[in-house]
């Protein structure tokens, strides 16, 4: 579906709101989109759809250019990009910066943290943006707000069969970010490679499994084709977000209406992408069950391990960080208020059905 025709309510919204910044400037401002994606729904649809709505939001005022990873500066270094005002906004994954603070962890997503349902309610009624965009400025000197939501992963491709935690144990797993930790502590041999290396990693067996993102986006990388077993659920990545930045001086440069249709240009595009991610990983999954591959489900027991040493980890960056501290108390208050949910609520896709 095109960009410009989606949400005709948030576009009637959007026209409203435009209308009472008639009095600004009426000089075209245009802006440059970096981004650490080198193609697919990330770069092709999520960053072009905010882009789209900022355009539409502004009437016109402010025009972005989304470029692709690489083409702005390093594809894993957005952050310093937008900082440094080579981009003046970007698309990025905060738990690029996971290094500087693993802060950045909770904000994009983690083992045992929030579905994407979840992570939508909290960032949106339960201070979640406010704590994000305030983390942001104070560490990292940009201006940053949601723009993407990401769906659950999946847990492994992988050659070989893993089920239980002893399954686990000395596994050659490509991954990343906080679940490096934590799959070391639970025995895995973590390897931190990029994304374009790991086909040719699997295939060659440098790795036994890799874990990369849903349905969708790991459908066109070709892992089901080299490695035999697709690994279930997702709980070392439940659910999280992808980010717009905005160079601070190119910020303050806007007036206050124009910096919340910024934020609801964000807003909108997380509500596209939850709706055309949702929907794609039905079918990029489906195909995944009707192919060559073994769809292997997590034993219990090892989810439960998962979630005990996900909590020790939380708890000991908590003790020394207290931005850590604040996100993780918001975030554990939140599910918390949560646990009444499925009292009253049913579950998608799990009632009459024969």
């Amino acid at each position: 579906m095109n960009n410009r025709n989606r949400l005709v309510a948030g576009i009637t919204l959007a026209t409203a709101m435009a209308t009472a910044t008639t009095g600004v400037s009426a000089a075209e401002t245009e802006w440059k989109m970096a981004t650490p994606w080198g193609g697919g729904p990330w770069l092709e649809r999520d960053a072009q759809t905010f882009a789209d709505y900022v355009n539409q939001l502004t009437s016109g005022d402010i025009e972005i250019e989304v470029f692709p990873g690489g083409t702005l500066g390093g594809a894993l270094r957005v952050t310093n990009t937008v900082k440094a005002g080579v981009a003046d906004v970007s698309h990025n994954y905060i738990n690029y910066d996971y290094g500087t603070d693993p802060t950045a962890a909770l904000l994009a997503g983690h083992s045992s943290g929030l579905t994407p349902e979840e992570f939508m309610m909290w960032m949106y009624e339960g201070g979640g943006a406010e704590l994000y965009e305030e983390f942001r400025r104070e560490v990292f000197d940009v201006v940053a707000f949601p723009c993407s939501i990401l769906g659950t992963e999946l847990f492994l491709h992988s050659n070989k069969k893993v089920q239980t935690l002893e399954d686990f144990q000395g596994l050659r797993l490509r991954t990343s970010g906080a679940w490096a930790e934590i799959a070391s502590r639970l025995g895995a041999s973590t390897v931190v490679m990029a994304g374009s290396e790991i086909y040719n990693a699997l295939d060659r067996g440098v790795i036994d499994a890799a874990e990369w993102g849903s349905p969708e986006m790991n459908k066109p990388t070709g892992f089901q084709d080299v490695a035999q077993y697709v690994v279930l659920p997702g709980v070392h990545q439940s659910g999280g977000f992808l980010e717009c930045q905005v160079n601070q001086d190119a910020w303050d440069e806007l007036d206050p209406e124009q910096q919340e249709l910024m934020r609801l240009a964000g807003k909108l595009s997380v509500f596209d992408s939850w709706l055309a991610s949702s929907y794609a990983d039905l079918e990029a999954y489906q195909e995944l069950v009707d192919g060559p591959n073994e769809i292997v489900q997590l034993d219990p027991s090892f989810i439960d391990a998962i979630y005990e040493e996900t909590r020790k980890w939380e708890d000991e960056h908590a003790a020394d960080n207290e931005w850590f501290a604040r996100v993780l108390e918001s975030q554990r208050e939140f599910k918390d208020s949560m646990t009444t949910w499925q009292q009253y609520r049913l579950p998608i896709g799990a009632m009459g059905r024969e």
